[in-house]
């Protein structure tokens, strides 16, 4: 029998429930949580081509989260028994916001590991950040790392993105970091032309060079994302489509994740569905982790091409 219910004619992704074509939505739960994610800010030192949250030295629409904010955060995540093993850091650049090296502390005294998303450019390599840096790392060994945005091997394509000069600023920023010792992983894009395995060989060669500890062959290590373009036609996700393309809905993001925002004008931070749809309101779940369990409705392209059909995700 087809899993449908009576609809009238929709648009694709309009409503939460049903599909276009009248087929009950697929939704995830909250079933294993591992990461938190905090938005440090959209706020940038630089404006690259196709950022996902727009992020730039002018875009303040989600404003610098605080270390209280965050610690208020962490005794929900104790209270509610979550069992997150990281909290992560993204933005905006996260090294713009004061607070940064202390939110991740926070986080770090508390036992868990702490994962930064960072271009690791200007912002993070300030004399009081590297402090800052230097000092967690020896005080918490192995349980900070650096997620280091480098969109292609290749400066050029990298350049492309990030604007001129962009890739050797952050590679002068990764050989501070492995200098120090400091764990780093990288995440790049796939929209280059090449194949999953000739981008991480180019990966590989580009690390290798420079002597970088990084596995270019783990996914998780070295991250490369699908494009993220609302406008391109993607299939909408129905309950169905679990056994058709024999993917669990435990393998997507938001069955492992939360991201906390700030949003400007807000009184108080608000927790979202993921990491990719700070702009979107159905997916705000509300102001505290216990409103923030409930179930996630794939009502968003990025849900499809992204997280399902992609298997993408934001954490390791």
């Amino acid at each position: 029998m087809k899993d449908t219910v009576e609809s009238p004619e929709i648009a694709k992704f309009s409503d939460p429930k049903v599909t276009a074509k009248g087929e009950v939505r697929a939704t995830v739960a909250l079933t294993h949580p591992e990461t938190l994610w905090f938005n440090t800010g959209t706020l940038c030192n630089i404006t690259c081509a196709n950022c996902y949250i727009e992020s730039s030295p002018t875009n303040d629409a989600l404003v610098y989260i605080t270390a209280d904010e965050v610690r208020d955060y962490l005794d929900q995540l104790e209270d509610r028994k979550w069992g997150v093993r990281e909290i992560a850091f993204t933005g905006g650049e996260p090294f713009m916001n004061p607070q940064m090296n202390e939110m991740a502390r926070a986080a770090l005294e508390r036992g868990y590991e702490v994962l930064i998303l960072t271009n690791a450019m200007r912002p993070m390599m300030r004399k009081s950040v590297q402090a800052g840096l230097l000092a967690l790392a020896k005080e918490f060994p192995g349980k900070l790392t650096l997620r280091i945005s480098v969109d292609h091997w290749d400066r050029e394509n990298h350049d492309t993105e990030r604007g001129k000069g962009a890739f050797d600023l952050t590679i002068k920023g990764m050989a501070w970091l492995h200098e120090q010792g400091i764990p780093m992983a990288v995440a790049g894009r796939t929209v280059w032309g090449e194949s999953e395995a000739e981008g991480r060989a180019g990966y590989a060669a580009l690390y290798a060079e420079h002597g970088f500890n990084i596995d270019a062959q783990d996914p998780g290590v070295t991250v490369l994302f699908p494009e993220m373009d609302e406008k391109v036609e993607v299939p909408e996700i129905t309950t169905a489509c679990w056994g058709i393309l024999d993917v669990s809905p435990d393998t997507v993001m938001c069955s492992s994740s939360r991201m906390v925002v700030k949003r400007k004008g807000a009184e108080k931070p608000a927790v979202l569905a993921c990491t990719l749809l700070a702009y979107s309101p159905e997916f705000e779940l509300g102001e505290t982790l216990e409103e923030a369990e409930s179930d996630v409705s794939l009502n968003h392209p990025h849900c499809a091409k992204f997280c399902v059909l992609g298997g993408a995700s934001c954490s390791a």
